[in-house]
């Protein structure tokens, strides 16, 4: 891995590190412990659902990605104009509606971002220097779009899987919070391993994805009337 670490430090010089696992860490907890045990059951149902039949029903699940991400980026550029609504209203629609006819760039798209998201979480888990993350993630940004164009369903496995897994992953890790919670006294095993085990999360998330690739990939095949 030194290798990796020294053209890792050969891309920037900032005595500031570019990015946080802390605040992805937060985030992630925020969601854990704000899902009620039904709200994660919920999470935990439509997750499997996402992990084993996402390559079904990929186009929907990519305009719902899309549109989300329009809705935030429009409710961001609204706020500097105290039209935050409307700005969300028009993001959803640009993002989610370019996303329709742009169907299979879209899919690289989400295809390549999945892909950071696992090489970057690998970077986390090796106790790589957090500040140069980025580079792994771009690792894995690189490859999953190349692969997404070479092999286009791959994409559709690869962000559905992955998807899924986060689903599953919150939900579970939800009900075992409120389990611990429950306890006399409380415990608090989740939280310590989410926060200091730095595998814990990576492994969490990459276990689920290649289980979903694997059962798709079979289902795919053995299907004759999806096409990409």
């Amino acid at each position: 891995m030194e290798p990796l670490t020294i053209l890792a430090q050969a891309a920037g010089s900032s005595s500031e590190p570019v990015f946080r696992v802390q605040t992805v860490l937060d985030s992630l907890w925020g969601q854990v412990t704000t899902l009620s045990w039904l709200q994660a059951i919920i999470a935990i149902s439509f997750g499997v659902v996402y992990l084993l039949y996402g390559w079904r029903i990929s186009k929907v699940l990519v305009v719902i990605c899309f549109g989300l991400v329009g809705v935030f980026a429009g409710i961001e550029i609204g706020s500097r104009f105290n039209s935050e609504i409307l700005g969300g209203i028009v993001g959803l629609t640009v993002l989610g509606g370019a996303s329709i006819p742009l169907m299979r760039w879209a899919v690289s798209i989400l295809g390549a971002i999945s892909g950071g998201i696992l090489t970057g979480g690998i970077w986390y888990a090796v106790g790589l220097p957090e500040r140069y993350m980025p580079a792994g993630a771009l690792i894995g940004i690189v490859a999953g779009g190349m692969i997404s164009f070479i092999v286009f369903r791959i994409a559709v496995m690869l962000f559905t899987s992955l998807g899924g897994g986060i689903l599953i992953v919150t939900g579970m890790l939800s009900l075992l919070y409120h389990y611990e919670g429950a306890q006399n006294p409380p415990t608090n095993t989740m939280k310590a391993m989410l926060y200091n085990q730095d595998w814990f999360l990576p492994a969490l998330l990459l276990v689920p994805t290649i289980i979903g690739m694997m059962a798709q990939n079979k289902f795919v095949k053995d299907s004759k009337t999806w096409k990409v």
